[in-house]
């Protein structure tokens, strides 16, 4: 069975933590995969080289694998920052990711083309997963040869706009029946209702990261729901 055969129908979880989060050393994050993977997590989407090594050495599931800046710009919105540019694939890739996850808007990317990410995933035979905000993305990106797109930054990019109250569904609707690709919804899912509404739509897996990994985030959530 392939990667993308063995994601169908099922959850992945992204664990992930930025440098200055108590959660982000080594040790802290390794428990936090081993915890999800407990949990019965089918894949697991990291940050950075030493994450993916982890993953790999630890858990016999899919890994995807992608780079972030160690602190985001204010200008967030307006940058690629998920694996950028060439330097930052060939890392995930000698890491030993199973999918390598890449900004796959339509902005500037580091010294490279979104063909050229992509031809560089595949020649190391690894799956190539674009993380999008619109339909015509998901589109650009299908053409190029992407093997996955990803709802990831809808509501991220000034293309997208401000985010939807809670998962981007027409987003996904719209990708499923437009792109003869598997279409994974990410972003915003706090509710397992709303996985269930997402497998329903069409999408082949589905990505939860803060609902799950990220307390901070959560206990934000119910301080202020109070």
């Amino acid at each position: 069975m392939g990667i993308i055969e063995e994601l169908k129908g099922k959850v992945v979880v992204s664990s992930q933590a930025m440098p200055d989060e108590p959660l982000y050393r080594e040790e802290c994050m390794l428990a936090m995969m081993q915890s999800v993977v407990n949990g019965g997590a089918a894949g697991l989407r990291v940050a950075g080289a030493r994450d993916v090594r982890n993953a790999k050495k630890h858990f016999n599931i899919p890994v995807i694998g992608l780079t972030k800046p160690e602190k985001l710009p204010e200008n967030w919105k307006e940058i690629v920052y998920i694996t950028p540019g060439l330097k930052e694939v060939q890392a995930l890739i000698d890491a030993g990711a199973d999918v390598i996850a890449f900004d796959g808007t339509s902005r500037e990317h580091d010294n490279c083309t979104l063909e050229e990410i992509i031809e560089l995933i595949h020649k190391a035979n690894r799956l190539a997963m674009a993380d999008i905000s619109t339909v015509e993305e998901g589109i650009n990106c299908a053409k190029l040869g992407a093997d996955i797109i990803s709802t990831t930054l809808a509501g991220y990019t000034l293309e997208s706009g401000d985010p939807t109250e809670g998962p981007d569904y027409k987003l996904l609707e719209k990708l499923v029946k437009t792109i003869n690709k598997p279409i994974i919804l990410e972003g915003r899912i706090w509710e397992p209702r709303e996985v269930k509404k997402a497998f329903e739509i069409g999408a082949h897996c589905v990505v939860i990261g803060s609902a799950i990994t990220r307390p901070q985030l959560i206990t934000k959530r119910f301080i202020e729901g109070v």
